[in-house]
Formats: structure tokens, sequence, C-alpha cells
């Protein structure tokens, strides 16, 4: 195994308190650990990775616990650790990644209440209104990069640094008419993106579609040329709004009207980091017929669920070593 510090080759040195097997590097003489995906968890990686199936499959942590035997309790924490091994890893997987045709769009949650709930309580910016910034590459279906935030000018341009760090080339980028996307966007990518935007005008709701718990009806969109010279014909948010529904039946907190939803920012930004990852690298897409990192050229065959949670913890304990 590789060294962390040098990248030399490092021999076998014994293992530690817990069985897990040390190196030492030949050339800086360093020691370091095989990296353990779930590091600390007793618990079999098949047994955890049956768990975190279900709840990416959309069953909530009690009916796993039902199911299983397992405390839910147990499966948030592995939920925790395995989506902040996530986290970390998207960016450094996905990095400057040659793309084509990228869509952007935002969608709506909450944490431990809604806003205007929030609001009048005086509640702290870590609870209320919690909106997912999502930009996926229209062909492969791959998540480029995500960003949980509030639906404001600051994590509108703190989304778009992130993409733009995840992205390489010039390419042709379709957002709504969120405002703040017109200048965040030429803020992280200059002039060299074909930026468009489709605004969808809705009618003015009677009483009785006011009470309907769905949006109004869409009586006009409009394509609009941004920067760049993006083509009319491509402007379309439809692909990542697809992806959207599907975010919210595989991620139990992100259903509406239900009683699901996370109590926590933390617990809401590691499951949807989780449930990404396991998108892009296990989840085989129907159109697609391959998972969205092999049809990128990002993979060579569709991940189990096991093999994310062991690579995404090389890239957490890629730094760590000992002395």
């Amino acid at each position: 195994m590789k060294c962390p510090t040098c990248a030399a080759e490092g021999r076998k040195h014994g293992k530690d308190k817990h069985g897990q097997q040390r190196y030492r590097c030949g050339q800086c003489r360093k020691t370091y650990l095989a990296p353990k995906p779930m590091a600390g968890s007793r618990t079999p990686l098949k047994q955890v990775a049956f768990a975190l199936n279900l709840l990416l499959e959309g069953t909530s942590a009690r009916a796993i616990e039902r199911l299983t035997g397992i405390n839910y309790e147990t499966v948030l924490g592995w939920m925790i650790q395995a989506g902040e091994q996530c986290k970390d890893f998207l960016p450094f997987a996905v990095y400057q990644h040659q793309v084509n045709d990228v869509e952007v769009d935002e969608q709506w949650g909450f944490v431990f209440c809604k806003e205007k709930t929030a609001f009048l309580k005086n509640y702290g910016p870590e609870v209320g209104d919690a909106y997912v910034f999502t930009a996926i590459e229209r062909t492969t279906k791959l998540v480029l990069a995500f960003h949980l935030g509030k639906r404001d000018p600051d994590n509108t341009e703190y989304f778009a640094s992130k993409l733009n760090m995840a992205t390489s080339g010039r390419f042709q980028l379709s957002t709504d008419g969120f405002r703040p996307y017109l200048t965040a966007i030429p803020d992280a990518f200059g002039q060299s993106v074909d930026f468009g935007q489709i605004v969808k005008n809705y009618n003015n709701p009677d009483e009785a579609e006011r009470r309907r718990y769905s949006p109004p009806k869409i009586v006009r969109t409009e394509k609009l040329p941004i920067c760049g010279n993006p083509d009319q014909s491509r402007i379309c948010t439809s692909h990542v709004e697809r992806h959207n529904l599907s975010t919210r039946m595989h991620v139990r907190r992100m259903a509406r009207l239900t009683n699901a939803h996370s109590k926590k920012w933390e617990n809401h930004e590691a499951m949807l980091a989780l449930y990404y990852c396991f998108y892009n690298w296990c989840r085989t897409h129907s159109t697609l017929k391959s998972t969205p990192a092999v049809a990128a050229g990002l993979a060579t065959e569709t991940w189990t669920l096991e093999k994310l949670l062991t690579e995404t913890a090389k890239v957490e304990r890629k730094f760590a070593t000992l002395s």
C-alpha cells in the first residue's frame, strides 16, 4: 500500500489494537493505517451496507430497526459517518471533469421546522428552509456538485464555485429563472460558459387551486441567453427536475407531508451526500443501463455499497499518518 505522505510503497508493520493493518513507508519511515470503511464500527460491513441500502430506498430509520433489529440511532450514526465520507469523496472524484451540457436546479426541503415557524420563534439559520442546489450532466446524468443552504445570493455563489471546480472545458449551462444565477454564474465561470435560463410563467390560481398542495399551471416559458452563445434548443432543466423526483422518492427526509424530515442540518447534509454518491456509482440508471459514473468514464463497473464505503474511506483518511 502506498504512503499517503510521499506515495512510496509501504510494507506491512503489524496491526493496531483493533486488528487494523498497519504499514511502514520504506522511504520516509512513517507508519500509517490501511483505510477502514466505517472505522470504529464492530458490525460487519455487509450488515452496515444492508441497513444503509434500506435507508437509500426510502425506508425510515425506525422501520429499519423493526426489520433488522438494529437500533435506529445506530443506523443514523452509520448514515452520518458514511455521509461525511461521501461529502469529501464527491469533489475529489468529480474534479475538473469534462462536460458538455449541465442543468442546475434548487430543491426545497426543511430542517426541524419550516421557515415561517423558525422566523416566528426566532430560531437560528441552522433550521428552517434548506434548499439543495444540484448540478447534473444531461447525457450521463452524473451529479457534478451539490450544496445545501438557504435560497439566497451567498449560497448561490458558493454553489457556483463548487460547480466550477467540478467541471472543465466550455459547456452549456441551463438554470431556472432564479435571479442570483445572473451574477453568480458569470462571476464563477467568466465568459467560458454558454449560460441560458428558462423562465416559467404561471397563471393566477383561483381559490380552489390555492388550497391544493401543488404549484399553479404553467402558461408560458421563455428561454433567455445570458452569457456566451447558448443553443436555445438545449436550454432546459427537465432532466435535473426529474432527478429531483428521484431524490424525493429515495431520501425519506425529503418526502413531503410526512414527519420524516431532518431534525438536524448535519444529518440532512450527510444523507444527501450519501445519496448522491450512491446515485453516481451504485444505482443503475434505467435509461443508461449503467451507473452515471460508468457513463461518464469515472468507473468501469457498477459499485456495490460496500465498495463505495471502502473507496470513500480512502479519501477521508488520505493524509492521516501515525508518528
